[in-house]
């Protein structure tokens, strides 16, 4: 059942019990009147009869007979007018009928209206329907005070469940509701509890990716480090040693030697740095610089043989781009050429940088495994890439083409509108 179908059955209920309540007590007033109407006309016959018969206390008689509308008076004692003492608001005064004489045998009967005893009654019942009205009104709130409590205490369990997610709980813990409006709106909360225990999962594993991707990018600095600088630096130690030891003894020449053999060693030294600050960061990234560093971010990867053939389709220029959006656009490309050399197995890899409508969208497809998973949640690389993104304003699609692979569109907004003409491959 619904909450609209439960309140209007509990609203039908109330106004049918009303309903019944002044109908019973119309029919016992209408029940209580016919028995006072039938038994004043019997007085009003009997009192008749007795003055016709000229009975000696037919004073008596009258002074006791509760007639119903009507005032009887007797000889020299006449009827009070019929708008006596009627209340102004009634607007009776002065339309009455005056009161009328009546000669049965040797007596006077004036008898006149008496409006005062259905004034008293309609008095009456008018109070006991203002009661029951009353009454019922009192029950009909507590009633809807109940059953809006009722109601509502759904209301209280889903805030309970909400201040639990809140709280860091994956497990709202709901009941079942009967109603199913909280039903629906329980399955909704059950529904953003996995999605918030999904986000954390995957945001734990990325964060254990970051460390992992940083002692990487340490370890493999280290050895950058050790193996090729350290080497040449222990070239040029040897080298400044042996001018230490011989310089008095060393010709022109084999100063000469030495010294070449030192700007050698030193130029070494440079490249290597160059080339490990650019593996870091490229130095003054924008866009008039960044369909260079991609290239060269290709025909790194090309060089390393690794079995893929690599192509690269991009304009001549792009639109204006900060040095936030274009280092993004780097590292996404970055990240998805390196995740299809380690994971798709792949024969061949393209990456097309397009400008369209003020956006810069970069797809990267490939032929390889694709995902695993029919619907792909995001993780690792996929989310990092889609975090990066979402930072810089863009966003990331994630679909598989027609015979299979992988093609990520990662989409950032320029500073420019329009079109911009296809380079070369």
């Amino acid at each position: 059942m619904d909450l609209r179908r439960r309140l209007l059955g509990w609203l039908g209920l109330l106004l049918g019990g009303l309903l019944a309540m002044a109908l019973s007590v119309q029919l016992w007033s209408l029940h209580d009147d016919i028995e006072n109407e039938i038994a004043a006309s019997s007085r009003l016959v009997e009192l008749l009869l007795a003055a016709d018969a000229g009975a000696p206390d037919l004073a008596e008689r009258l002074a006791e007979a509760r007639l119903r509308h009507l005032h009887i008076g007797l000889d020299d004692r006449p009827a009070p007018a019929a708008d006596g003492g009627l209340p102004g608001w009634l607007g009776l005064a002065g339309e009455s009928a005056p009161a009328r004489q009546l000669r049965i045998g040797e007596r006077t009967l004036s008898i006149a209206a008496n409006p005062h005893s259905e004034i008293e009654e309609r008095l009456g019942d008018t109070v006991r329907l203002m009661i029951i009205l009353l009454f019922y009104s009192g029950a009909t709130l507590l009633a809807a005070w109940w059953a809006t409590d009722r109601a509502l205490r759904p209301v209280r369990e889903l805030e309970a469940g909400l201040q639990r997610l809140a709280g860091g709980d994956d497990d709202p813990a709901l009941p079942d509701f009967a109603l199913r409006e909280f039903r629906r709106v329980a399955g909704a909360i059950d529904r953003l509890a996995a999605s918030l225990g999904e986000a954390n999962a995957a945001r734990k594993a990325l964060a254990r990716q970051l460390i992992s991707l940083q002692e990487d990018e340490r370890r493999a600095l280290a050895r950058e480090l050790h193996d090729e600088m350290g080497q040449t630096l222990a070239a040029l130690n040897a080298t400044a040693a042996h001018l230490e030891r011989h310089a008095p003894r060393l010709t022109a020449d084999a100063l000469a030697e030495c010294g070449a053999d030192l700007r050698r060693d030193i130029r070494t030294i440079g490249e290597q740095l160059r080339a490990l600050l650019k593996s870091l960061r490229p130095h003054g990234l924008n866009a008039d610089s960044l369909p260079a560093l991609l290239r060269e971010l290709v025909d790194h990867w090309r060089a390393r043989a690794t079995g893929i053939d690599f192509a690269i389709e991009m304009p001549a220029a792009l639109p204006g781009l900060d040095e936030t959006a274009a280092l993004t656009l780097y590292r996404v490309v970055q990240e998805a050429l390196t995740n299809v050399v380690r994971h798709s197995r792949a024969s061949r890899c393209s990456v097309r940088i397009v400008a369209v409508d003020g956006e810069i969208r970069a797809e990267i497809v490939d032929d390889g495994e694709g995902l695993k998973q029919a619907a792909p949640t995001r993780h690792g690389g996929l989310l990092g890439m889609a975090e990066r993104l979402e930072m810089a304003g863009g966003r990331l699609a994630v679909a598989t083409p027609e015979g299979g692979g992988l093609r990520l569109t990662a989409q950032l907004p320029g500073q420019q509108g329009g079109n911009v003409q296809q380079g070369e491959n």
